[in-house]
């Protein structure tokens, strides 16, 4: 059952919204590759925002995508594609469908 998810924000700096965007793309092939993470996905929420929504069914798989490739890819990348650090918060899930 899935019981711990990560919802994550950021801003694009002005002019950088389509990298942002293939960044976001880009990073589907490394979470694919994490057995713990159930469900990712990248959106786009208008304004030059976005944000990452992904499940886990526990605390090892959440931390290990928190210790992985694509949350070290976009640390390394905030400075240059984001207006303000993201956003990072570990949240859990009460209900589902």
């Amino acid at each position: 059952m899935v019981t711990k998810a990560i919802y994550a924000s950021m801003k694009a700096k002005p002019g950088k919204e389509a990298e942002v965007e293939a960044f976001l793309k880009g990073a589907l092939p490394l979470v694919q590759a994490e057995p713990g993470t159930v469900t990712w996905y990248a959106l786009k929420e208008g304004g030059g925002r976005y944000s990452i929504f992904d499940t886990f069914e526990d605390d090892g798989g959440r931390d290990a995508h928190l210790n992985g490739k694509v949350a070290a890819a976009l640390m390394a990348k905030a400075d240059e594609l984001f207006a303000e650090p993201p956003s990072i918060n570990k949240i859990d899930i009460l209900a589902d469908k």
